[in-house]
Order: structure tokens, then sequence, then C-alpha cells
């Protein structure tokens, strides 16, 4: 039903709603360069009501920076609330091996649950362990990207970035290589339920294949009981912290949450990133030059054409003010992460590709307590990948012009050919 407004009425209606303004994101070309509308959007006010899923967008930096740390707002409701104490649906008990795998993501869980979990996994997940792998990511990287500079072109997505990003994970899961594009297909599928629409066939895929990644884990799991190796899926199994363990149904998350958003974030950085390099090659040239260091270039690739879009929260109490509203619990709030990050209160010449920019404060790895737990490998193998590209490729071009695939929430290439010199 439509949302109250702060003085108990329906939905603003004053504003043209974000549909009027061209945010229609099942529009390809809307996908082409959501930009422009992104800019509409902000100019029209810092919360807009989305009817088509009754949410409320936040348009600028400040109030998503605010939102992400807000206490009154949380990924789920049931750890406070029933459905029906905030007169919603029940929520469809549908998909139950794809709810399984997101039961104890890090992603959705609030505290106490999510500060327990964090702690246990963040004495094994470190960012002294991540330090330490450089040397095999560097080989990895090494080792998918040789090959390639012998060609006339490759795609960037399908023959690099994707087995590169699953490489280092398998690696740091003590998974073996050869399962890599098994798991590729169940993290493609399992991440389409965060799209604003989704097939029944993209469901019931999505289904499929968290049955089989469950399982799989499962599997891993009990040969690390029995077998511990030096691996991160041993160190789940094993850490302790105040007498408290990790249950299996917690490891299984953890693990797939590891996966698909590790995964997901560096290959569509490294497509959406190297298209605007290709598209701004005095920027590249900067990186080839030794100008800009390769990590200071993955922070603007995060920022102008970030890979995840948007990221939702339930209002959990009334009263809770952002962007010059009052909400009440049972609302939802949509984080536009890639309006926030071509706001010019907050990022000086927004739109324009700045590779030199080095500005590590975008909302690219969201905030507060849901700060991305693997930002810091994303951020040394985006670094690694980098490096060894700019010296395989001092005149990086692409040989067709890319397009993007046809979802929102998490927006990357279909594919990006290039060719290095």
């Amino acid at each position: 039903m439509p949302a109250a407004d702060p003085g108990g009425g329906a939905a603003p209606s004053a504003s043209p709603s974000p549909t009027e303004l061209g945010f229609r994101p099942g529009d390809p070309a809307f996908l082409a360069d959501p930009y422009p509308v992104f800019r509409a959007l902000a100019d029209a006010g810092p919360a807009l009501y989305y009817p088509e899923r009754d949410l409320w967008l936040l348009t600028r930096f400040t109030d998503v920076h605010a939102a992400l740390r807000h206490r009154g707002l949380g990924r789920i409701y049931t750890h406070r609330h029933s459905a029906a104490d905030l007169g919603l649906p029940e929520p469809e008990a549908a998909y139950p091996r794809w709810q399984a795998s997101e039961q104890w993501s890090l992603l959705n869980l609030e505290p106490p649950d999510h500060t327990r979990l964090r702690r246990l996994v963040t004495k094994v997940f470190t960012a002294r362990s991540v330090a330490a792998m450089r040397p095999t990511i560097e080989r990895i990287c090494r080792e998918q990207l040789g090959p390639l500079a012998t060609r006339e072109s490759f795609d960037v997505l399908a023959d690099f970035a994707q087995p590169y990003s699953i490489a280092v994970i398998c690696a740091l899961l003590g998974v073996p290589a050869e399962a890599g594009p098994t798991l590729l297909a169940w993290s493609h599928a399992i991440v389409k339920m965060y799209e604003f629409q989704t097939t029944d066939a993209e469901r019931d895929g999505a289904e499929r294949a968290a049955a089989d990644f469950i399982a799989y884990v499962r599997a891993l799991i009990g040969d690390r009981r029995t077998d511990p190796r030096d691996d991160l899926i041993t160190e789940l199994v094993q850490v302790a912290d105040e007498g408290d363990r990790l249950s299996e149904d917690e490891i299984v998350s953890t693990v797939i949450v590891l996966l698909n958003a590790g995964h997901e974030a560096t290959v569509n950085t490294l497509g959406n990133g190297l298209r605007a390099a290709c598209l701004f090659p005095d920027e590249w040239r900067r990186v080839v030059g030794g100008e800009v260091s390769p990590a200071t270039a993955v922070e603007e690739l995060i920022r102008w054409d970030a890979p995840l879009q948007l990221f939702e929260r339930w209002v959990l109490e009334d009263g809770v003010e952002l962007a010059g509203r009052t909400f009440r619990a049972g609302e939802r709030i949509g984080m536009m992460f890639g309006v926030a990050n071509r706001d010019p209160e907050r990022f000086p010449d927004p739109d324009r590709f700045d590779i030199g920019r080095g500005d590590a404060g975008h909302i690219g790895f969201g905030g507060g307590t849901h700060f991305c737990i693997g930002a810091p490998l994303a951020r040394l193998e985006l670094d690694i990948a980098l490096t060894q590209l700019a010296a395989a490729g001092p005149d990086l071009h692409w040989v067709e012009e890319p397009q993007y695939q046809p979802y929102f929430v998490i927006r990357g290439l279909r594919s990006l050919r290039v060719q290095l010199r």
C-alpha cells in the first residue's frame, strides 16, 4: 500500500515519480547509461517514492551514508517484528533452498546474530591473511592473463576476469580449481534473486543452484573435519572465540556469500572499469605511465560505474529521520549507490572519470555494520589485475562496443572484447 508521508497521508504526489523521470530498471536504454536519469532523480529530491516496489529511493550521498549506519534500519525485520506487527503480508515460503543459503549470510543478518557471526569470521578472514595471499593472486593473474596477451583480442569478462576471480576464491577456500566453472554457474544463478525483475525460470534456476551449492559446501565441511588443511574452510570449521563456534549452516552461508559477493564485485568492477578506461584512453595512459598507481585507480573504477547500484533496508522503528523525511516501521528504503557516487556535493565534477581521483570514501563496499568483509580482498585482486593489464596492454581498446547485462541492481557487461596493443 502507499507509504505514509510525515503527516500520515498517502505518498507524496507533488514530485514526479522515478518512472516519470526515466527510472526504468528493465529498459535497455536506461541500463546502457542510467546516469542522466540518476541526476534527474537527485535533482527531484533526496527521497523519492517508487510505487512499483513500495520503496523510498535515497539519492544523496549524505543520506545514503547515514542510512548505511542507522541502527533504526535493517536488512531484515524478523529479529524485531513479525510481519503482522508491521502490517505486511507473510513472507513467501517459496524457494526454500535459496532461502536456506541466505539464512546466515552476513549480508542479511542484524545484531546480535550479525555481530557474533562477523566476530568469528573475521578471526580467520583478516587483513593480514588477505595480504599474505598477494603472491598467490599474482601467480593466478599471470597464469590467466599471460596466454591472452598474445591473442589478437579477448573478452575481459569470460576469458580473464571470471576465471581469475573464481580461481582466487577457490585458492582462498581450498576448493579444487577445476570446480571453478561450476561455482561460477551457481553464483550467476543465485544472484539473479537480488534483481528487481526475475523470471520464473531464473528463480527456479537460483533454487537449483542453491541446493547444489549447499550440498557441495556441506561435503567440503565434512571432509575438513576429518582432514584439516591450510584453507579458509578448515579455519571456519575450527574457529572458536569465548567458547563459541560457527554452526554448519553458518559456515555454508558464509562460504556462499564470500564467493557470490566477492566474485560478482571483482568481475563487474573490472568489466565496467576497463570499459571506462577504453572510453578515456588518456586516463588509462596515466596508469600505464606510472603517474597513477593501480591501487589508486581501483577506487575510481568502483565509484564511476558502481558494480552494486542499490541496497535495500527495512525501517525498524517509527521516527527514523532521513533525507528530510520521517519514516515509520515497516517502510523500505533503497540506497542508490550509483546516484550517491555521482553526487556533486561529495565528489567534485562527479561525471568526470578521473582515474587519479583516489577517493576511497565512495559507497562501493557499503558501510556501517554491513561494510563488505571482502573489501580488502577485492581491492587486492583489482590492484594486481590492473598492474598486470597496464604492463600487458598499454594501448588497451575495445574492438566492439560493449553492451550491459539486462539487470539493474548488479551492474555489469555482457562482454568486453579488447585488444591490448
